[in-house]
């Protein structure tokens, strides 16, 4: 039996215990979090993304270089980040498809005479800044990294699904492979490298922008200053860090 499945055994027992459950979310994978902040020094980085929905054109090419660059199941229902159609009929009825993630595009829509409005609207990890999934986990395998994003230690997770079920974007799963949650990370490995994430590197039309939240010359920050943005179930309070820009109210 793999060092990992000794440990994931171990801490299902642990969380009989409320006290030593309690002391795993303290000292577990956050000591060793910040320890590589502390190495990194990224701590004056806050990072997010900003969508352009009107630049959007449901190409799936974002889906296709997430998959591949994060090594994400090949199963078409496995997704980090998905494109979504919504589709506004005459009589005010609202379809919403995404077939397969949109990782293949979008076949034209057969109703076309009766449509009022079509579009295209790319989903992903919301990077909370008040995040569920980091309040529920039991043994701290999910937290918030000094730069904002929102990460999971497979080596402390336990696959109890409470993150998948508290996250309310739908935007975790469990990997089958290794029993683990697994989300959009904004492609840490590449942003701490000075890169852009896969899926804004891809994208035909620039309608993903990434940057720092909080840099006056960052080209997140100048959308946000001529572009009205708006978040996703604002309701919630989960402070997300994905921002959206020509947001039609149906969108959810």
């Amino acid at each position: 039996m793999s060092e990992n499945c000794d440990r994931r055994d171990f801490l299902v027992k642990m969380l009989q215990f409320p006290c030593s459950a309690a002391l795993l979310a303290v000292c577990g994978p956050f000591a060793d979090a910040a320890d590589a902040e502390d190495e990194r020094g990224l701590s004056e980085h806050y990072y997010g993304m900003g969508i352009q929905v009107d630049k959007c054109i449901g190409c799936g090419r974002c889906v296709a270089a997430c998959k591949a660059e994060n090594d994400v199941p090949k199963e078409p229902f496995y997704f980090r980040t998905w494109v979504e159609r919504y589709v506004i009929h005459s009589d005010r009825r609202v379809e919403v498809d995404s077939p397969e993630g949109g990782i293949e595009g979008f076949q034209p829509h057969p109703g076309e005479g009766d449509i009022l409005r079509s579009f295209f609207v790319p989903k992903l990890c919301n990077q909370c800044d008040n995040p569920p999934c980091v309040q529920v986990c039991p043994v701290g395998a999910t937290f918030k990294t000094d730069d904002g994003v929102i990460l999971v230690d497979s080596d402390y997770c336990i696959g109890c699904r409470y993150c998948i079920q508290a996250c309310p974007y739908g935007a975790r799963y469990l990997d089958p492979r290794t029993k683990t949650a697994d989300k959009c990370t904004f492609c840490y490995h590449r942003i701490t490298k000075g890169l852009m994430p896969a899926c804004v590197e891809v994208c035909p039309t620039g309608a993903r922008v990434f940057g720092e939240v909080k840099s006056h010359a960052s080209p997140l920050r100048r959308l946000m200053r001529m572009s009205e943005l708006q978040v996703l179930k604002p309701a919630l309070n989960t402070e997300p860090k994905v921002f959206y820009s020509k947001l039609d109210g149906e969108v959810r």
